[in-house]
């Protein structure tokens, strides 16, 4: 067969026979772009979790705890609220209040861990995701009796409320460290019981002004849109984990 007949078939070929143009064609793209999502999943999940601090970081579905369970349900809410309306403006103040309360705890253990000399170790010991697994305690026991003795005798939380779990897994941490008790000890010096206490006799007297949450003034002057960005992410990662 002559060789310009040879060329006229391959060219008909890779124009008209899909089967055969098919397989010349690479098929990396869509692994490439199941990685690029998954990837976008966990930085958006991890956006979400350190904006919100879960009290029981193992729940995904954020609704075994009621201070988790309020929480959610407000960002559930604000996601179908039109954003820059006045009830968007109400549910991101509400949203920001919950945040602030347990960046405050957070920050209370940040500052015991810097005191027992962890100022570099301070970020890895308090972070704690919905990937830490309990099989990785080591002394699950004794973590949770020092954890209920920091409920019982210190201000490290709030008043009446069951001890966040995530913070058990920090003690287990501590623990392993042979520092577990050493910050118990150090933190009744430095939040003991009688401030919390002290602090819930004083009395507001209608009509005071109250000072609320940094946050709300950030909102209010337009100062939110680092926040925003990540508001976005964790709206629709939340959205996604009904579907």
């Amino acid at each position: 067969m002559p060789r310009t007949t040879m060329a006229g078939q391959r060219t008909f070929y890779r124009l008209f026979c899909c089967c055969c143009y098919n397989e010349e064609l690479p098929e990396k793209s869509p692994l490439i772009s199941e990685t690029l999502l998954y990837f976008d999943r966990e930085v958006k999940r991890r956006r979400a979790e350190e904006a919100n601090l879960w009290n029981e970081p193992q729940d995904v579905s954020h609704t075994e705890r009621d201070d988790d369970r309020e929480l959610y349900n407000l960002l559930q809410k604000r996601s179908r609220t039109r954003r820059g309306s006045e009830g968007y403006r109400r549910l991101s103040f509400d949203i920001s209040a919950h945040r602030q309360v347990r960046k405050e705890v957070k920050d209370r253990w940040r500052v015991l861990l810097e005191n027992l000399g962890f100022h570099n170790e301070a970020d890895s010991l308090l972070t704690v995701t919905s990937n830490t697994s309990y099989n990785s305690l080591r002394d699950p026991t004794e973590a949770r009796r020092l954890l209920n003795l920091l409920a019982q005798e210190t201000s490290m939380f709030e008043q009446h409320t069951i001890p966040p779990e995530r913070y058990l897994f920090v003690l287990d941490r501590l623990i392993v460290l042979d520092m577990g008790t050493e910050f118990v000890s150090i933190a009744r010096r430095f939040y003991p019981a009688e401030a919390l206490t002290s602090s819930e006799k004083e009395i507001v007297e209608p009509g005071t002004a109250v000072l609320v949450s940094p946050g709300w003034q950030e909102i209010e002057d337009g100062g939110e849109k680092d926040e925003e960005c990540a508001e976005v992410d964790e709206d629709s990662f939340l959205v996604k984990l009904l579907e």
